[in-house]
């Protein structure tokens, strides 16, 4: 089987998966559960998570490792078990893939911010927590580093580092835009042409956005994306809609099919890893996948 880095390079549509993180809440994961800790305490469930992405089309799996790292672990008591979650996160991730396609390793923001955007750490700290990270997704086996949902420029910049300068992994950085009267923008401000042209220049192989939008919000996304980097492959991972409240529990609206129709709209715009993030399931997967396949063969 070709590398992943060879296998986005070949060009075509490579499909993600959907969500982890309120999958695991559908299997039980309580409120202010460390859902890490899941690849240790509930091994099945989260490879069986995997094998249902797997089986709905998904080319690539990520991790659950979003939150490994010792900054996010810290508080449940488990900054010692960074190493140990991590390696455990990427053997179920391969265990369930079984060499047919990719494992992308999670690494989340650190839920802290740098000092000269305001906060109480510095960018060597950041540096120093990913890659206690990313050395053990690599350890592991993982196929690729996928940073992910990240508001601020130098908090990825620290992760891209960490990882290029740590591994030998390709890595993908992706951030969450959210809709306002200027455009587009991170939670710290940044556009989506910024973010991929500063990712790209940190060591990014591959750029995009996840979370914070439905597949309709990702489409201009992408176009605005692919604009600053007209080369560079994106990937895009969108909710299955805004949250919405329905008494005490939070719904995604969009249907599978919904997002489905959406596809080819996405690809038109440039984006070449395409999956899910939050409310997305196993069937959300399919619907894309089945579209996205008949795009491969329209390609072929």
């Amino acid at each position: 089987m070709k590398t992943f880095k060879e296998r986005v390079a070949q060009g075509g549509i490579l499909i993600s998966d959907g969500a982890m993180g309120t999958y695991l809440q559908a299997k039980g994961l309580k409120p202010g559960e460390c859902m890490e800790s899941w690849c240790v305490s509930h091994p099945n469930v989260v490879k069986g998570i995997h094998e249902d992405y797997i089986a709905a089309g998904s080319d690539i799996v990520e991790t659950n490792s979003f939150g490994g790292t010792g900054y996010k672990l810290k508080p449940y008591g488990l900054a010692d078990k960074v190493r140990e979650l991590n390696l455990a996160a990427v053997a179920l991730a391969k265990q369930a893939m079984a060499g047919k396609g990719y494992v992308a390793a999670s690494v989340g923001p650190t839920g802290h911010i740098v000092e000269d955007e305001g906060g109480d750490v510095t960018p060597q700290d950041l540096y120093k927590a990913f890659k206690e990270q990313v050395v053990a997704l690599e350890e592991g086996g993982a196929d690729a580093l996928c940073i992910e949902t990240m508001a601020s420029l130098s908090e990825a910049v620290q992760a891209i580092k960490a990882a290029k300068e740590n591994t030998r992994l390709p890595v993908i950085c992706t951030f969450t835009f959210e809709p306002s009267a200027r455009g587009f923008r991170t939670m710290m401000g940044v556009t989506p042409e910024r973010a991929a042209r500063e990712a790209m220049a940190a060591g990014a192989d591959i750029v995009g956005a996840n979370c914070g939008n439905g597949i309709v919000n990702m489409i201009e996304i992408t176009r605005q994306t692919r604009a600053a980097q007209p080369n560079t492959p994106i990937l895009i991972n969108a909710n299955a809609g805004m949250p919405v409240l329905e008494g005490e529990k939070t719904v995604f609206k969009e249907t599978p099919e919904f997002m489905a129709s959406k596809v080819n709209d996405l690809i038109k715009a440039g984006a070449q890893i395409i999956g899910g993030c939050c409310g997305t399931t196993p069937e959300h997967i399919a619907a894309m996948a089945k579209v996205a396949k008949a795009a491969r063969q329209v390609d072929s």
